[in-house]
């Protein structure tokens, strides 16, 4: 299993980005997907993850401002970041559960960096 992802880059404070994860490979089933980001000195952190049934989850310090979505038909989540702060800097990384018969399996994507300028 690989999660993919793409998007990310520059933005100035107050603009939009939009982050894409795909999962692919032996995937039985994707239960999960998200993202998570690590700003530099810090721990990695929870942003917004939806389950296979559509049950989202959002940090607080972006409630209102990101929005995740999904299509199964190709296994891929995005996030929609709008309205970015400086303090949305960080690197993000893809995250998913994803089952293969019986097993259920976390899963980590390459990280992909999202600056935002003041």
């Amino acid at each position: 299993v690989q999660l993919q992802a793409s998007g990310g880059g520059l933005a100035q404070a107050g603009g939009s980005l939009r982050l894409s994860c795909a999962a692919s490979g032996r995937v039985g089933r994707v239960n999960a997907l998200g993202w998570y980001r690590q700003a530099p000195g810090k721990q990695r952190e929870m942003v917004a993850t939806i389950n296979f049934d559509g049950i989202i989850n959002y940090a607080d310090s972006v409630k209102g401002r990101f929005i995740i979505s999904q299509s199964r038909n190709n296994n891929t989540a995005y996030l929609q970041m709008n309205n970015l702060q400086p303090s949305d800097t960080a690197v993000y990384y893809c995250w998913g559960r994803v089952r293969i018969g019986l097993r259920s399996d976390t899963y980590w994507g390459q990280g992909t960096q999202v600056t935002v300028s003041s």
